[in-house]
């Protein structure tokens, strides 16, 4: 069964892993933009990442029979330096109309600060004026439900935004149902340390459903797994659900909501 993995970070793996996606059976992918594990410096950097998204990172994944896609914003560890962030929303619409750009991602909240939440409405904005979808990053462990509250705050303010268009990923058992209530879809990420295994990923499916929901492996350059989303859909097999729901879950679903954008082909 051919697969997408919606959220992973390939400029941080190697070309193995694309290769290892591909004989897996991951033929689609969405890459959001994220924090590269430094603060960058001056906005110049973060033109230069835009374009390795959306230029060569599409031609590496080409080479093994995989469609790559982008999203673009600055990550919310970076939001602090409200000078530095407005220099890099100035850059995002041009790269938003890359033709492999699917919206607005992964924007959201780390600590929970004010600049943090400013920066977070400004993308909120831009999104709103140019229709696009949002990808969202909610903050880890101790901060996540609330995070997870003024980011939907934050979106439900925004009147021109439909939260149907809006995936709010790394949901948890304590977030996934309020997420779901306010009309948003919700990413459960496989994470090992900080989110989700893929067995606790299909507890939280077993007890809430598989409606508008998707399963990523956000691998990164930090301990993480790219075929994770391989080994919960197996999970799901091993547990009796029919191979109908895993269709659901691993393609289905990501289609669907990913399809709201007329660039998208999967």
């Amino acid at each position: 069964m051919s697969t997408i993995d919606p959220h992973i970070h390939m400029v941080s793996r190697t070309t193995d892993d694309y290769r290892a996606l591909a004989l897996a059976g991951i033929r689609t992918l969405t890459e959001p933009a994220f924090w590269a594990g430094f603060d960058r410096g001056c906005a110049a950097g973060f033109r230069d990442y835009f374009e390795q998204l959306t230029v060569a990172e599409p031609a590496r994944a080409a080479k093994f029979g995989i469609r790559h896609y982008a999203w673009i914003c600055l990550n919310p560890k970076e939001a602090e330096d409200l000078s530095l962030a407005r220099e890099v929303l100035a850059i995002i619409p041009e790269f938003l109309d890359h033709p492999n750009v699917l919206g607005v991602g992964e924007i959201g909240l780390n600590k929970n600060s004010r600049n943090e939440l400013r920066v977070l409405e400004e993308h909120i904005a831009i999104a709103a004026e140019r229709s696009e979808l949002i990808l969202v990053h909610t903050p880890h462990l101790e901060d996540k439900h609330k995070g997870t509250r003024l980011i939907m705050d934050a979106i439900r303010n925004e009147p021109r935004i439909d939260p149907n268009r809006v995936i709010i990923d790394h949901g948890e058992e304590h977030t996934v149902p309020e997420i779901r209530d306010r009309g948003f879809w919700v990413g459960l990420t496989l994470y090992p340390d900080s989110k989700c295994s893929p067995a606790r990923a299909v507890d939280i499916l077993e007890i809430h459903g598989t409606d508008r929901v998707w399963l990523n492996s956000a691998a990164d350059w930090g301990e993480s797994d790219p075929l994770a989303t391989v080994k919960a859909a197996q999970e799901m097999r091993m547990r009796g659900h029919p191979e109908a729901a895993v269709r659901k879950v691993f393609w289905e679903n990501p289609v669907a909501f990913l399809s709201q954008c007329p660039k998208f082909q999967a």
